[in-house]
């Protein structure tokens, strides 16, 4: 009798040990990070490698440092900027931004809404137009590089450096650069500091004691264009560099533009600065060193006395600030996958973890270009704060996403300025900004307003995230201010008993003109879960609902439909057949997918509009975050093979170059919304969103794909 009890207890122990269905082992997060190093061998410059702390970076070519600033600027430019390094050119003209703008009345109801735009004639509307575009620009602070000298005495070219051999570790955040030049070897250690605006390298050479090998730091003057690639060396008398204290172990540099005074502040090994040019300082490296340490910190103001951490403090700083961050959050692992895109679409999810956290976790929403190198300016687009900050809340991070929406507090005197300019209530978020949220002149941006319910959708991530009603405290304001202007700018329609959206509006699709545009199926479903969502944080303070907005929802424009299929906008019938109306941004799929499932919405409908989009669609004219909206609309209509084919569309704007970053173009070689967009695609397609409940909905259930996920977030 005791047999078969013994055999039972041993049963019931051993399946208590054993893992269920659904179970699964932690994820070694360093062996998946660990995979996807990043190896270069030559002077790639579309390989650049940066390093930095979501305020501040530093991107360096494969010497380690920004040796070649010229030779890569059309590449992934050498790039040294932060949040706090802007510049604005003497307004010579005395323009005042009042001449950008123009009034229109789109609706012919008498409202004369002004709106800051490019004026193209020749004149004092056009001169301000260009004025107030071009500043505030974002600086680049400076070229710190290695100057290395051939045995002729001659400046090396990048031609001349050989047998390359460089790492970045993810995991630590530390770039280890090998090389030689006329057979001499030299190794570079790069890190940055985590908190601080500063580099520290550690450098190895026979060539520092024949006195081959030295340090320069190089101020470039801005170049007042759409891009600014740090190597404008031109306009040396328009600005002022000097050293201003020198010991044997450092030194004091100042750099005085028009409306930007800042220092460098340099600690090395035993040696000496000197000027090398009107705005180039080197440091000589003492001859009896056989390797030297070099720190440069870029400050606003004058530092106090004191010593600069060291590259081994920098480097275990950062390798501590790193691994942190990788074991924070969420994580997946694709490995023992047998579709042969797993690899890839992981090396993309950890390289863009990086490239977004060094790049996107500042205190105000990034240039769409990051920290490297300047895009309009380098001046944020609130319209894209959604693909850079809404991964961070559903990869588990919400703390960055929040750390960027102090913007809008900051920001919110001028946005309500902006709604009252045009006669609206509430607060219209500024589209083209600098960081004070100062308007920039733009005949598109001044009339998007898919901007407008980002503050309400990621205001809604912050208190998902833990349900904490000091959220609701802290952001009611902004959302109720926010959904005000939304309900105002609503346009009642007499005629039909309904309210519209435009005319007057240029869609996220902005290959349409705000004079002709109402209705876009996109901004239309936005605007509706948006106020929607309002009302629910009126409900969880305790308030009552806003009976204006609740009349606005009710009323809102239906969809657009046109034969089983929505079109882009009410105003365009010809969606479908008209080329022109096929490019850009695919935003129609928007509205089932960024933005959840609405009542309004018929899924037979959306899936007919993807069918029609994905066939018609000149793909060639899309960009980079388009890929993953389509892959989101895809995984909510249950379609997880196209969702993945979505994301590796073979198209060059859904290029992800060897260092992680999406290539654009000739003109944009980096774009982060890029990165954000498949790291939030990637979320929704492993956790789901709100009433999907399967395991991994937006993936294949075949086998194909071996996943283990830990700590993500569902999306809304």
């Amino acid at each position: 009798m005791r047999k078969p009890l013994l055999i039972t207890c041993l049963g019931i122990m051993l399946m208590a040990l054993a893992p269920s269905a659904g179970a699964q082992s932690k994820i070694d997060r360093k062996a998946v990070v660990s995979r996807h190093k990043v190896q270069n061998t030559s002077m790639d410059t579309l390989a650049s490698l940066t390093v930095g702390n979501g305020q501040f970076a530093y991107t360096v070519d494969a010497t380690g440092m920004q040796s070649f600033p010229s030779y890569y600027q059309k590449g992934v430019s050498l790039g040294t900027q932060s949040d706090w390094g802007w510049n604005s050119f003497p307004n010579t003209g005395n323009y005042k931004f009042e001449e950008t703008l123009k009034a229109y009345d789109f609706n012919q109801d008498g409202r004369q809404a002004l709106y800051s735009i490019q004026h193209k004639e020749a004149g004092r509307a056009k001169e301000a137009t260009d004025y107030f575009r071009v500043n505030a620009h974002r600086l680049q602070l400076g070229n710190v590089g290695l100057q290395l000298l051939l045995k002729n005495g001659q400046k090396a070219k990048a031609t001349d450096i050989k047998d390359i051999q460089q790492e970045l570790d993810p995991w630590t955040g530390i770039i280890h650069s090998r090389f030689t030049l006329e057979g001499e070897r030299v190794e570079v250690k790069t890190a940055a500091h985590p908190q601080e605006d500063l580099i520290a390298v550690h450098v190895a050479s026979p060539l520092i004691g024949k006195g081959r090998l030295q340090v320069f730091i190089r101020y470039p003057y801005p170049t007042g264009t759409f891009l600014d690639e740090a190597a404008n060396y031109a306009d040396a008398d328009q600005h002022q560099s000097a050293i201003l204290k020198q010991t044997n172990d450092g030194a004091l540099l100042k750099h005085q533009l028009s409306s930007a005074l800042y220092y460098s502040q340099a600690q090395y090994s035993k040696g000496s600065m000197s000027a090398a040019g009107q705005h180039e300082f080197v440091y000589q490296p003492d001859k009896s060193l056989q390797s030297f340490d070099f720190s440069c910190r870029f400050l606003p103001e004058a530092p106090a006395a004191g010593k600069l951490a060291g590259y081994a403090a920098v480097a275990q700083a950062s390798s501590q600030a790193w691994e942190s961050f990788w074991q924070s959050g969420a994580a997946v692992d694709f490995a023992g996958s047998s579709d042969p895109r797993a690899q890839e679409l992981e090396r993309r999810v950890v390289l863009s973890q990086y490239l977004t956290k060094v790049q996107c976790t500042g205190e105000n929403p990034p240039q769409e270009t990051g920290l490297t190198f300047n895009s309009w300016y380098g001046k944020p687009h609130t319209e894209m704060h959604w693909w850079h900050a809404v991964h961070f809340a559903l990869w588990g991070r919400p703390k960055y996403l929040e750390k960027s929406m102090g913007y809008y507090f900051r920001t919110q005197d001028k946005a309500r300025a902006l709604a009252e300019r045009q006669g609206y209530k509430g607060v219209r978020w500024i589209k083209m900004t600098d960081l004070e949220g100062n308007e920039s002149p733009s005949s598109v941006a001044a009339f998007l307003i898919w901007e407008q319910p980002h503050l309400i959708y990621l205001a809604e991530l912050a208190y998902r995230d833990k349900q904490d009603p000091e959220v609701l405290k802290k952001y009611q304001d902004l959302v109720f201010q926010t959904a005000e202007f939304m309900a105002d700018f609503a346009h009642f329609d007499e005629a039909n008993d309904r309210y519209n959206l435009g005319l007057g509006v240029i869609p996220a699709q902005e290959v349409f003109r705000a004079a002709e545009t109402r209705n876009p199926t996109y901004e239309v479903a936005y605007w509706d879960w948006a106020l929607g969502i309002a009302q629910q944080w009126k409900e969880r303070l305790g308030l009552p609902k806003e009976q204006k907005w609740q009349t606005v929802i009710d009323k809102l424009a239906k969809l657009p439909v046109q034969d089983g299929v929505y079109l882009a906008t009410e105003t365009a019938t010809d969606s479908y057949t008209n080329p022109k109306w096929r490019t850009d941004h695919p935003s129609v799929l928007g509205a089932l997918g960024m933005v959840p499932e609405s009542p309004k919405l018929d899924k037979q409908v959306m899936k007919n509009t993807l069918d029609t989009v994905w066939k018609t669609w000149f793909w060639t004219e899309t960009w980079g975050w388009d890929f993953p909206m389509v892959a989101m609309n895809a995984a909510r209509l249950k379609q997880p093979q196209k969702a993945l084919d979505a994301l590796f569309m073979d198209i060059q704007t859904n290029t992800y170059l060897k260092n992680g970053h999406n290539y654009q173009d000739g003109r944009l070689r980096i774009y982060l919304p890029g990165n954000g967009g498949v790291l939030a695609a990637v979320a929704m397609m492993l956790e789901g969103w709100d009433g999907e409940n399967n395991t991994y909905p937006g993936f294949p259930q075949d086998g194909s794909w071996k996943i283990k996920a830990e700590g993500f977030k569902k999306m809304p």
